[in-house]
């Protein structure tokens, strides 16, 4: 039996109001914040770590784009900003197996801050959100802790773009959760130094991975039979002979995967090699002990790679991601939830608020982009079911597992991020709660803030 206390009633400062409040700034609630301040409302993006940019700068995933190929007909607006800027401020290099660009995970926590201010949005960075404030089902603001205590921020409308529903939940809307066995793995994301490049790609080219690789060990990857011949940066032959040394336990067959960038001055950055499974992102317990246990598979695979992987002799450990990456917990009963049918059949939506690639990445399938195939993302599948004021963004949209496998990437993201953002602006400007908001007016925006759409 749990035991229980009771907290004293207390009062809490509200310190700040604002028309809208983002919380989370990934790829999503970053777009979603610049979204909403260019279509005219004030905007505050509240943030639990000390950087904006949640998976490519906290977790370290800086492959932003790398399904596209030469056909690939891609999503447009701020995600393609977001690649674009980090080019220009010195933040990407090519990425090796697509036609992209790898966004430096460091580099990229200035292009966010950046960006916000230019967009005159008002940042707060070290505050976690714990609570919302609720008027009946209406959301007015919410609660947050720091080292300041407990405060009240108010606003509104509120984007929910924490990546796990933390707000629609609390809030009191329908949210959905796979077991945590059925759920996509989670990775410890980390980066080597002291790389030797030259003889590193000489062995990549002298052992050519292709996306059918990816079938190993645990994994069965389904694919339309044309990504199985195209190159993949998959590393696995260093991490079996460290099985056969006993560096890797022989049971562990999950450490293998996919290197991002390599850099002229020896850095092998967002090694995606640790695969856990069987982990929820919003259980505190799972989340300790998969930080721990993924640190420590990160030191056998820098091990394994440099004992057994040509140029990386003399490497060593640069950094781990600030957190643990997390890819499926909740999501929203949305208006309208997604379908495997939508993402692998280019669904037409006449309340689209942008197209993205037919990319499916997650549940045992891989489909790359490579024939121009797009399907378009409804308003709809933003808009929770139960509370007022609320919508959300990312990976939390309405839809089911396959969906969930396309939606719940960066650029697509920054897809529902921006629809989210301008739909909280336009709803403001117009009087109107989320669920009345007169779609035309919305893609109009959409359309002058150069997303495409159709």
């Amino acid at each position: 039996m749990l035991l229980k206390i009771s907290e004293p009633a207390r009062e809490v400062d509200v310190i700040h109001e604002t028309e809208v409040l983002v919380i989370g700034s990934g790829p999503g609630g970053l777009a979603a914040a610049i979204g909403a301040a260019r279509a005219g409302v004030s905007v505050t993006l509240l943030e639990r770590f000390g950087c904006f940019g949640g998976n490519i700068t906290a977790v370290g995933v800086e492959g932003f784009a790398w399904y596209r190929h030469e056909n690939t007909i891609d999503s447009e607006g701020i995600g393609i900003e977001f690649e674009q800027r980090a080019k220009t401020m010195g933040a990407a290099v090519e990425e090796p197996q697509s036609d992209s660009y790898a966004l430096d995970g460091e580099a990229f926590k200035w292009v966010a801050d950046t960006m916000v201010e230019e967009a005159g949005i008002t940042p707060m960075l070290h505050r976690l959100f714990v609570a919302p404030v609720m008027d009946g089902g209406t959301i007015r603001g919410v609660i947050v802790e720091s080292k300041a205590g407990r405060e009240a921020i108010l606003a509104k409308r509120v984007v929910d773009a924490t990546g796990d529903a933390d707000v629609a939940y609390r809030a009191g809307a329908v949210t959905l959760k796979h077991p945590k066995e059925e759920m996509i793995g989670a990775s410890v994301m980390f980066s080597m130094s002291g790389v030797d490049k030259k003889r590193f790609i000489e062995y990549v080219k002298a052992n050519p991975q292709s996306y059918s690789d990816w079938a190993y060990g645990e994994w069965q990857v389904e694919t339309t039979g044309k990504e199985d011949d195209m190159f993949s940066p998959f590393l696995r032959k260093p991490f079996e002979e460290a099985r056969k040394a006993g560096i890797i336990p022989e049971g562990l067959d999950t450490i293998a995967g996919t290197w991002g960038a390599i850099y002229d001055s020896g850095e092998l950055t967002y090694l995606n090699l640790v695969h856990l499974l069987g982990y929820d992102g919003t259980d505190p317990s799972d989340l300790t002990r998969g930080e721990m246990e993924g640190r420590k598979q990160a030191m056998m695979a820098i091990e394994a790679m440099k004992r057994f992987n040509p140029g990386c002799e003399n490497a060593k450990l640069r950094n781990f991601g600030m957190t643990i990456g997390i890819r499926d917990t909740r999501k929203i009963d949305a208006v309208y939830n997604m379908t495997s049918e939508d993402v692998r059949r280019q669904a037409r939506f006449d309340d689209s608020i942008g197209i993205f690639p037919e990319f499916i990445d997650g549940y045992g399938i891989l489909i790359l982009p490579t024939t121009g195939r797009y399907f378009h993302l409804p308003y709809r599948t933003l808009l929770p079911k139960g509370v007022e004021n609320l919508i959300c963004a990312g990976r939390i949209t309405g839809g089911d597992k396959e969906s969930h496998a396309a939606t719940r990437n960066m650029m697509c993201c920054t897809v529902t991020g921006q629809g989210a953002g301008v739909a909280a602006a336009i709803s403001i400007k117009q009087k109107q709660n989320f669920a009345e908001v007169e779609v035309k007016l919305l893609q109009k925006e959409l359309h002058r803030q150069q997303v495409r759409m159709l």
